[in-house]
């Protein structure tokens, strides 16, 4: 089985429909999203509008959640843009989201981690920024989910991360918002890169992984961003790091 895996997708139209092209001579048996599909300064109706056909496996992440859930008065800016965008079925629609599915026989997808779709599966906070942390608190981030491989997203940090005897854990990375700040951290993935990863079963029961790196029309998408009034995102867009910690 080979399943591409998207997630992070933050309303990023044209990094979408870059990665969705680069997907398709590939030939997945399946293609899932790992959630935050559309918060942020760029393309949230349409986004959602491509989404919504494509009808993928979605898992619910926590801006998906907040969107469709908090009072506008209560959102970030992000939501916010989101929120005002969005028809009321679309903001339906990401409230209905499972948290959590097993997508494939031993292959479970969730936004994060199984308790929180805010906590960060894989990553410690060291020196303000988001790094790989221990494999023991990891996998008691992860509890007893039976599964061989865990597929989440939520960092935006690309990685992949065995634990002894445990199952294999994916992050993809950032389809469309290659860095961020959420005081106390920021996450930057050092390119404007879109992110999304492939993964092939092995007839041994194994797997094999491609982290795949996609150009886009980025400049386009910070242009969006500056006009919505998103400076930050629009470096984030344009170089994949943070404009207060370049």
């Amino acid at each position: 089985m080979r399943i591409a895996v998207l997630a992070d997708i933050h309303g990023n139209l044209h990094a979408l429909e870059a990665v969705l092209a680069d997907i398709e001579p590939r030939k997945p048996d399946l293609i899932v999203d790992l959630g935050d599909c559309v918060s942020g300064p760029l393309w949230p109706r349409e986004t959602m509008d491509h989404l919504t056909t494509l009808n993928l496996p979605t898992v619910r992440g926590n801006h998906d959640r907040q969107v469709a859930t908090l009072s506008p008065e209560e959102m970030g800016a992000s939501d916010r843009f989101a929120y005002d965008q969005l028809t009321p079925d679309q903001r339906t629609r990401l409230g209905t989201l499972p948290s959590r599915l097993e997508v494939a026989p031993g292959v479970v997808a969730f936004h994060a981690a199984p308790s929180s779709d805010e906590l960060s599966l894989t990553d410690a906070l060291e020196d303000g920024r988001l790094v790989r942390d221990r494999p023991d608190a990891i996998a008691a981030r992860l509890g007893t989910v039976d599964a061989k491989l865990v597929l989440c997203g939520h960092s935006h940090r690309a990685d992949v991360v065995q634990l002894h005897d445990g199952p294999t854990i994916l992050n993809p990375g950032s389809v469309g918002c290659p860095a961020f700040e959420d005081p106390p951290y920021v996450s930057e993935s050092g390119s404007p890169h879109a992110r999304y990863a492939i993964v092939d079963e092995q007839r041994d029961g194994r797997f094999a992984f491609e982290l795949v790196l996609v150009p886009y029309p980025n400049m386009e998408a910070a242009h969006r961003a500056d006009a919505n009034g998103r400076p930050e995102w629009a470096h984030a867009l344009r170089t994949g790091f943070m404009l207060s910690h370049d």
